[in-house]
């Protein structure tokens, strides 16, 4: 799952100056400090395929909710279409780490891809909701609202290549030899 906003997070803005220039104006940008809109997001991936962009409703995302919205109408689809060889990646969210889900999976039959702690770098989904961040960022037609900002959001991932996608599913490999070559620490990707 990913979070996406209109509006920047970070809510800090760095610029190079020359000392003394401070209040030039081309030295000043006026920030909106509070997003005007922003969604959750899930998406499932694999070799030659993808869920389609499931966009989460208000509210937190909790265990039961991630197996009502997710695992079940999606990454057990993936499971069936995939068959035994099946081995589902998450993160370790705390929603994706409860005792119902772990149920679920194991009712289902799903095998979990175990992760070390702290390891975003590891999950390649984190590639493509920056690919997909850029494609909507970069619209001719920005969107302004949240239902255009939902509607960019499922455009721009239908629109994604396979190939992007297959190519960092593919990367898996290198990924967890590097973690392991670091011993669980900080890969560069």
């Amino acid at each position: 799952m990913s979070r996406f906003s209109l509006s920047s997070d970070c809510r800090r803005q760095l610029i190079w100056r020359e000392s003394g220039t401070a209040y030039r104006p081309e030295n000043i940008q006026e920030k909106d400090r509070y997003p005007t809109c922003s969604t959750m997001v899930w998406a499932g991936m694999m070799i030659n395929g993808r869920t389609r962009l499931h966009v989460v409703a208000n509210g937190t995302m909790t265990g039961q909710r991630y197996i009502d919205e997710v695992l079940l109408p999606h990454v057990r689809l993936f499971r069936g279409a995939v068959g035994d060889k099946f081995v589902f990646m998450d993160d370790n969210a705390t929603c994706h780490r409860t005792f119902a889900v772990e149920d679920c999976l194991d009712s289902e039959g799903i095998q979990r891809l175990v992760w070390p702690a702290r390891s975003p770098d590891l999950n390649p989904i984190e590639n493509v909701w920056d690919a997909l961040g850029r494609q909507v960022a970069g619209r001719n037609n920005p969107p302004t609202n949240k239902n255009t900002f939902i509607r960019a959001l499922t455009e721009e991932w239908d629109k994604l290549p396979q190939q992007l996608l297959d190519n960092v599913v593919q990367s898996m490999v290198r990924r967890v030899e590097c973690c392991i070559t670091l011993h669980g620490g900080h890969i560069p990707y």
